[in-house]
């Protein structure tokens, strides 16, 4: 989408603006205009035109320009139908100077999370990579997987998913007391996969890569997922996308104060209070998840006393 449709759709997301006063915000002329709208209209926007100027009276459901219109987050999208991956096409923005773009996809056909693991990516999912470069350290790179996992949960308890976050990058749902006993355990709701590239005093760019089982039947995904579609019913993607991105940019914007990022983890955490069992590189860790430190470690009370995981894949063993 070029600068020009862009700023249309920023002037009209607050009500109707005459033409004129397009042409003159806008710095292009009135006929100008005119054909952008044409091309909103194309592009399944509808806009009406009337005596006190132009409106938009209904969006696309999704979409690079559906998805910026009315997005309180400074931060360009490029959509693809389907893609191989949103993290391999952020990375090539990455190498091409770009920063501050969400590369957003229906479907991807090569979905890879932590380790290596493959992840089923259908149509109808919420499949986004964040492109960023944050004036920061490596080392405070794990908050911006915490802020993605809060950004995701927050969102999907707006729509009534008591979603919470396991350490240190899944969403998930737990099973319903009513259940039987084998649908009592947690289901991956969504996963996100942080990639970076930097120096040893600042980071050059970071990705970060959300995949949100959306509008997803249950039995198009693999076992011990579930989807938004299974929870609660369809959502609009387009508004459950915006809400995760405003919230990652309102915590991880260059004047936010990163330590903000604990505390909204903490109200949406799953891990904390249980008892787990943590693979590391140094060796099996098992105990009571007691608190999370900045940037992102875990703290585990073991019966040898207490351990801070930096990185490590956790299983939630039973509640404390």
């Amino acid at each position: 989408m070029n600068e020009t449709r862009r700023a249309l759709l920023a002037a009209l997301a607050d009500g109707p603006v005459s033409g004129p006063v397009l042409a003159e915000q806008l710095g292009v002329s009135r006929a100008a205009v005119w054909k952008q709208v044409e091309a909103l209209r194309e592009a399944g926007f509808a806009v009406e035109s009337g005596d006190d100027g132009y409106r938009i009276v209904d969006v696309p459901a999704y979409g690079a320009a559906a998805i910026e219109f009315g997005l309180d987050a400074p931060y360009r999208i490029e959509y693809h139908d389907e893609i191989g991956n949103t993290n391999h096409r952020a990375r090539e923005l990455a190498d091409e100077g770009e920063s501050d773009v969400v590369v957003v996809a229906d479907e991807q056909t090569g979905s890879r999370g932590r380790l290596e693991r493959e992840w089923t990516a259908p149509s109808g999912g919420i499949w986004a990579s964040v492109l960023v470069r944050p004036q920061r350290p490596p080392s405070e790179a794990p908050m911006y997987t915490l802020a993605a996992a809060v950004a995701i949960a927050s969102a999907a308890r707006e729509v009534g998913v008591d979603a919470q976050i396991k350490w240190p990058n899944d969403v998930l749902v737990a099973g319903s007391e009513e259940t039987d006993e084998a649908t009592q355990t947690e289901r991956k709701l969504a996963g996100i996969l942080t990639e970076m590239e930097g120096e040893a005093d600042r980071v050059s760019w970071l990705v970060a890569g959300c995949g949100v089982n959306a509008n997803i039947d249950r039995e198009d995904l693999p076992p011990g997922a579930t989807s938004l579609r299974a929870e609660v019913g369809d959502v609009d993607r387009r508004v459950f996308l915006q809400r995760m991105l405003e919230t990652f940019y309102d915590l991880t914007a260059e004047d936010a104060d990163l330590d903000a990022v604990l505390g909204a983890w903490r109200e949406h955490a799953a891990t904390l209070g249980r008892w787990v069992r943590v693979e590391t590189p140094r060796g099996t860790i098992e105990g009571e998840a007691v608190d999370i430190r900045f940037p992102g470690s875990l703290v585990v009370q073991t019966d040898d006393g207490e351990e801070v995981v930096h990185a490590g894949d956790c299983e939630h063993l039973r509640p404390s």
